[in-house]
């Protein structure tokens, strides 16, 4: 009888917290119901997820890389389309400057590939870094919240300080395949003490042309020869 007398008060606060700071959908802006955590039933059946995990035939991530670096796994969680939901949850994650939401999809990535043989191997995930001016100017690197994320889920440590971003490189958006790597081909430099490594995972948050991605790749095997890569992303374009 005296636990209900504390619960009871207790349920009333949150309730009355969840009135006054309602919690949003990233996608539609509409109030979230108390189960659902930052994206409703609605629009999180507009995301549309890959199933890579679930077949051992080459995944459209795979192909992206495909002539240009040698990878062991690839997964990229959901398909990127353009005014759909995946759209606004990137730009949130981006540019609203909450951990909070990297962590959470970190920790659904995490979750579908944590079976998966190929990925129990790795001693290390790396997020692609930011340039400190970028990551100054939006608060934090959303590619190192979806690494927190997934480390919860698969036990498998963040490397932030092994990869620094050298140069504050134009965005990506409208340039061309080729313009794309030239503009990332020298942007990185690499610590040592990736020697020690034998299998990493880098996570971003998308992959397109795969041109920064393959630039990290390049300095990392510069450095570290024999280091096994996978690559991880939240949406694949």
């Amino acid at each position: 009888m005296t636990q209900n007398k504390f619960l009871k008060p207790l349920s009333l606060i949150k309730d009355l917290g969840h009135l006054i700071y309602p919690s949003s959908c990233l996608a539609c802006e509409n109030e979230l119901a108390t189960n659902e955590n930052h994206i409703c039933s609605i629009c999180d059946n507009d995301l549309v997820r890959t199933s890579f995990h679930l077949f051992n035939e080459p995944s459209e991530t795979d192909k992206r890389f495909w002539g240009r670096v040698q990878l062991k796994r690839t997964y990229s969680h959901f398909y990127y389309k353009k005014g759909g939901a995946i759209q606004q949850v990137l730009f949130n994650l981006k540019y609203k400057n909450d951990s909070a939401i990297g962590e959470h999809f970190g920790r659904e990535i995490g979750k579908s590939i944590r079976s998966i043989d190929d990925f129990k191997t790795a001693d290390a995930i790396i997020p692609i870094p930011l340039h400190y001016k970028k990551e100054f100017i939006r608060g934090y690197n959303q590619s190192e919240a979806l690494a927190k994320g997934l480390s919860d889920i698969i036990s498998v440590p963040v490397k932030s300080n092994y990869t620094k971003r050298t140069k504050h490189s134009e965005t990506q958006t409208k340039k061309s395949r080729f313009q794309r790597w030239d503009n990332v081909s020298s942007i990185f430099a690499i610590h040592k003490s990736i020697k020690n490594l034998n299998h990493i995972i880098i996570i971003d948050d998308v992959v397109t042309t795969g041109s920064t991605m393959e630039a990290l790749i390049r300095s990392i095997q510069n450095v570290a020869p024999k280091i096994e890569v996978s690559v991880v992303t939240l949406a694949i374009a």
